[in-house]
Protein backbone atom coordinates (compact mmCIF):
# COMPACT_ATOMS: atom_id res chain seq x y z
CA UNK A 1 0.00 0.00 0.00
CA UNK A 2 1.80 3.18 -0.83
CA UNK A 3 1.51 6.34 1.41
CA UNK A 4 -0.86 8.04 -0.06
CA UNK A 5 -3.48 5.73 0.31
CA UNK A 6 -2.31 5.02 3.98
CA UNK A 7 -2.76 8.25 4.59
CA UNK A 8 -5.97 9.14 3.19
CA UNK A 9 -7.21 5.69 5.66
CA UNK A 10 -5.89 7.23 8.20
CA UNK A 11 -7.43 10.39 7.90
CA UNK A 12 -10.97 8.80 6.86
CA UNK A 13 -10.39 6.72 10.25
CA UNK A 14 -9.95 9.61 11.99
CA UNK A 15 -12.61 11.54 10.92
CA UNK A 16 -14.93 8.53 11.35
CA UNK A 17 -13.88 8.49 14.91
CA UNK A 18 -14.26 12.03 15.47
CA UNK A 19 -17.52 11.91 14.03
CA UNK A 20 -18.56 9.12 16.29
CA UNK A 21 -17.22 11.25 19.67
CA UNK A 22 -19.48 14.44 18.56
CA UNK A 23 -22.23 11.69 17.97
CA UNK A 24 -21.93 10.24 21.51
CA UNK A 25 -21.44 13.82 22.96
CA UNK A 26 -24.57 14.95 21.52
CA UNK A 27 -26.88 12.16 22.69
CA UNK A 28 -25.37 12.80 26.42
CA UNK A 29 -23.55 9.31 26.80
CA UNK A 30 -20.89 11.15 28.62
CA UNK A 31 -22.86 10.90 31.99
CA UNK A 32 -23.60 7.45 31.47
CA UNK A 33 -20.07 6.31 30.77
CA UNK A 34 -18.74 8.58 33.78
CA UNK A 35 -21.32 6.83 36.21
CA UNK A 36 -20.73 3.26 35.14
CA UNK A 37 -17.12 4.10 34.85
CA UNK A 38 -17.25 5.46 38.75
CA UNK A 39 -19.44 2.46 39.89
CA UNK A 40 -16.27 -0.33 38.72
CA UNK A 41 -13.66 1.77 40.12
CA UNK A 42 -15.55 1.59 43.72
CA UNK A 43 -16.37 -1.96 42.97
CA UNK A 44 -12.96 -2.83 42.23
CA UNK A 45 -11.75 -1.15 45.54
CA UNK A 46 -14.37 -2.24 47.92
CA UNK A 47 -15.79 0.89 48.96
CA UNK A 48 -19.20 0.34 47.18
Amino acid sequence: MSDRWKTAAQCGAMAAAALMLLYGVSRGEVGVVFTKAVNICLECIGLG
